[in-house]
């Protein structure tokens, strides 16, 4: 028997125990589509509609049993294009926060830098657990002082104290990094 028909073989046999593959060549447009005409940007709606794909291959590999189909696949990308803004949203809290412009931030920190998010970012990853853990429950979870201060199991003057100090250590790391690209 030629390998083509081993191939195809093959192929049909995976379709027919996992209906997501049979699905993909028809809805893969659709989910792309979806997500390019609702975020406008081609890199993101490329790695969204990844994310669905494995969201949908995980969901059936874990035993989903209704009905699979394009509606139930457009139904996980727009979750995964709705966590996508809650994700782009609390970055941008972060860095406005981080960047001096909150009321807070202008009264405690007062900073006046644009930041380069990717940059920002960056630099929030090089800090150390202390300090990145206390600025993303502050400024990406949007917690107030006093639960941020109850997670990380401090008072509230030592989790003001220590965000004082997290956010110099980001404004002195990021600006170091914006001086050596300069």
């Amino acid at each position: 028997m030629p390998a083509a028909n081993d191939d195809e073989m093959v192929t049909d046999v995976a379709m027919n125990q996992h209906p997501l593959l049979a699905l993909y060549d028809e809805a893969l447009p659709e989910v792309y589509g979806y997500l390019l005409h609702r975020c406008g940007d081609v890199a993101t709606a490329q790695d969204l509609t990844s994310e669905t794909f494995l969201a949908a291959a995980a969901a059936v590999c874990a035993g989903h049993s209704g009905p699979i189909g394009i509606p139930w696949l457009i139904g996980v990308a727009r979750h995964k294009l709705i966590d996508h803004w809650r994700r782009r949203s609390r970055e941008e809290r972060l860095l406005h926060a981080i960047g001096g412009s909150g009321i807070e931030a202008e009264i405690e920190d007062p900073w006046d830098v644009q930041l380069d998010g990717s940059q920002a970012m960056a630099v929030l990853q090089t800090l150390g657990e202390h300090h990145r853990t206390a600025l993303m429950l502050r400024y990406i979870d949007d917690l107030p002082v006093r639960q941020v201060a109850s997670v990380l199991g401090r008072t509230e003057h030592a989790t003001e104290a220590l965000l004082v100090r997290a956010r110099s250590a980001f404004r002195r790391t990021y600006e170091a990094e914006v001086g050596d690209d300069a």
